[in-house]
């Protein structure tokens, strides 16, 4: 049997351990410095939205769309895990056409004219010019999903646990630190590299093509009756519009910005009035048309993306005697590609694994 530790605790992380424990040889164990219910600016996923809103390319779709079927059985089948259905809107700005065909644009796939998630989603349609806010060259309109992080991270530790995984919290300094931190007996057969931004700087790894996006939030209790993003703004190059009404009470989270190579942790007082004022003029249903004033705000917050230049690094390699899996670098689709990363993890593992036997 395997003895396999994952390092990490956020939504890689957790789906990572949930999906090896599924294999019941496997004995797993997750090793983090913060797990679900902690806040702190190195743990980004308790403040992601988070939905289904596909970024890739074609080429490199294939997390996405394994994680989709999966996340939409669990909204219908299983509502103590906080996701619900809720119908999803992008637009295209006019202004926008052009840098959305250059190389290397913000959210990559996701703005595409004709994209390829039209066949992805059932109910996938091209909106009317009738159905388009002003100043919108076009858009389009599927049904997804949005989370509730406060339920769904505890949701997967239990599940996790559940089939027997142990967790345990440690500051790693260097990867292969867990051999020695594992509560389990026995050699450590297999590490998952799963600790997103921390992998800049830990030992073993540190990956200098990883570095933060900045994005900051404002959750409000008022509703949303969809979810919306839109491919630019008129403010700042880095500033994105967004709204998405979590599951289960959770708040409808107003978006944002995407601040590449930013650490600040504090939230900016001056964008936060930009978000709030740009999420109501988008969907004016949030206030009864009342604007920024009639937003109920709950709290304001700021997550770092863990982006990786050149993309989400799942692959092996062997360090010392150990071999290593690496599972990160999700930059903004860590939920909505977590369940397919989690099953590329398990292939790998089961290939070193299943190879060290022959």
């Amino acid at each position: 049997m395997p003895n396999i530790v994952v390092a990490g605790a956020g939504v890689s992380g957790l789906t990572t351990a949930y999906v090896l424990s599924q294999q019941k040889r496997n004995v797993v164990t997750v090793v983090a410095k913060h797990m679900p219910g902690d806040y702190d600016i190195e743990y980004a996923s308790p403040v992601a939205g988070a939905n289904v809103l596909p970024m890739s390319a074609l080429e490199n779709s294939r997390w996405e769309r394994e994680t989709w079927p999966i996340l939409k059985k669990i909204a219908v089948q299983t509502p103590e895990a906080g996701v619900h259905l809720q119908k999803s809107r992008v637009f295209r700005r006019q202004k926008d056409i052009d840098k959305l065909k250059s190389p290397g644009a913000t959210f990559d796939g996701l703005f595409a004219e004709n994209p390829w998630y039209s066949t992805l989603f059932e109910d996938f349609r091209e909106l009317p010019k009738e159905e388009l806010p002003e100043g919108m060259a076009s858009g389009c309109e599927f049904g997804s999903v949005c989370i509730n992080v406060m339920v769904y991270l505890p949701w997967l530790l239990g599940q996790c646990r559940k089939n027997g995984v142990l967790f345990k919290r440690a500051s790693l300094k260097h990867l292969l630190d867990v051999t020695s931190l594992t509560p389990r007996p026995g050699k450590v057969d297999i590490i998952v590299n799963a600790t997103g931004l921390g992998s800049l700087k830990l030992g073993g790894v540190t990956d200098k093509d990883m570095t933060p996006i900045r994005g900051q939030v404002v959750v409000v209790r008022n509703e949303s009756p969809h979810m919306f993003t839109m491919s630019g703004t008129d403010d700042e190059a880095d500033e994105v519009c967004y709204a998405m009404t979590r599951a289960a009470g959770g708040g409808t989270v107003l978006g944002g910005t995407y601040m590449k190579g930013s650490w600040e942790s504090q939230p900016d007082p001056n964008q936060a009035m930009r978000i709030m004022r740009r999420a109501c003029q988008m969907v004016p249903e949030l206030t009864n048309g009342q604007g920024v004033r009639g937003l109920d705000i709950v709290r304001h917050g700021v997550g770092l993306r863990p982006h990786r230049n050149g993309g989400v690094r799942v692959e092996k390699e062997k360090m010392g005697d150990i071999w290593v899996v690496h599972n990160y670098g999700h930059s903004s689709w860590g939920y909505q590609g977590s369940w397919g990363c989690a099953a590329g993890v398990l292939e790998l593992v089961n290939e070193v694994y299943d190879r060290a036997k022959l």
